[in-house]
């Protein structure tokens, strides 16, 4: 079960932040530090023109130097440095720092090319599933490499309430694709916890060391003491899972030798 620390674009274009926030989800357990990899030059006219957004985007827009950047810095952390592709462009990028996976965000999943050439280069390819029709999901159990994807469901609402997390398509996902993990926008971890107690094999929370920073994935993010509570859970799953058959076990021997008819009936 493996923990991303999605910091997207959080640290706004700031190294030495993006480089704290690292630091930060390290300490508290993550596995992967995920990170966003697109040009704003490529994006078309849209909503985001009249609200700030474009300019938040070209702020927060890494480049390849960048990626080299984090991701060695991400070797000496000894977590794994992750980003979301939207082109060849950032493939190419991803391809070149030596990345093994990539992730695919829910807005591409219809991108059978982008998503059929991430499975030709990288040994694991996410995928989220938000904002998708069912039939979209499903064609992608007849790509070619399938067993290279890792499937997230995900619901593509910011922030997202509890009554649209929808945890049932989840376990549904799991009758069709052998690895499904869970990308959630719910602001806490109820709905992580539930994802791992439902077999998620990862989760995925944006993540934050300060909730006052710019940009709207700030404001719901996880933060430390969050991300903390999140990875010690999943390692208590991990634990509480643990076969220990079906016998007394040693740690209760203490009890079974010394408490047992400890208090006589008198009867």
């Amino acid at each position: 079960m493996k923990i991303i620390a999605e910091i997207g674009w959080n640290h706004m274009g700031d190294m030495n932040l993006a480089k704290k926030m690292i630091n930060s989800a390290v300490e508290n357990g993550a596995d992967i530090c995920k990170f966003q990899t697109w040009s704003e030059k490529k994006l078309g006219k849209g909503s985001w023109d009249n609200d700030e957004r474009r300019e938040i985007y070209k702020k927060a827009e890494l480049s390849k130097e960048q990626h080299i950047e984090l991701n060695n810095y991400c070797k000496t952390k000894n977590v794994k440095f992750l980003s979301s592709v939207f082109d060849n462009d950032g493939i190419n990028i991803m391809y070149k720092i030596g990345s093994k996976m990539v992730k695919i965000a829910s807005q591409e999943i219809y991108n059978l090319k982008l998503i059929n050439s991430c499975l030709e280069k990288f040994e694991k390819v996410i995928i989220s599933t938000g904002a998708s029709r069912w039939e979209e999901i499903l064609k992608l159990t007849d790509v070619k490499n399938k067993e290279k994807i890792i499937v997230m469901h995900c619901v593509s609402s910011y922030p997202c309430k509890a009554e649209n997390v929808n945890m049932p398509k989840m376990k549904k996902l799991q009758d069709f694709f052998p690895i499904v993990g869970y990308s959630g926008h719910f602001a806490g971890i109820d709905d992580a916890i539930i994802a791992l107690c439902n077999g998620a094999a990862y989760i995925e929370k944006h993540f934050t060391i300060d909730r006052n920073l710019p940009g709207r994935d700030n404001k719901f993010a996880l933060l430390p003491e969050n991300l903390k509570q999140l990875t010690q859970f999943r390692d208590n799953l991990k634990d509480m899972r643990t076969n220990k058959g079906f016998d007394l076990q040693e740690c209760e021997v203490d009890v079974f030798e010394n408490y047992r008819g400890r208090w006589t009936s008198n009867e």
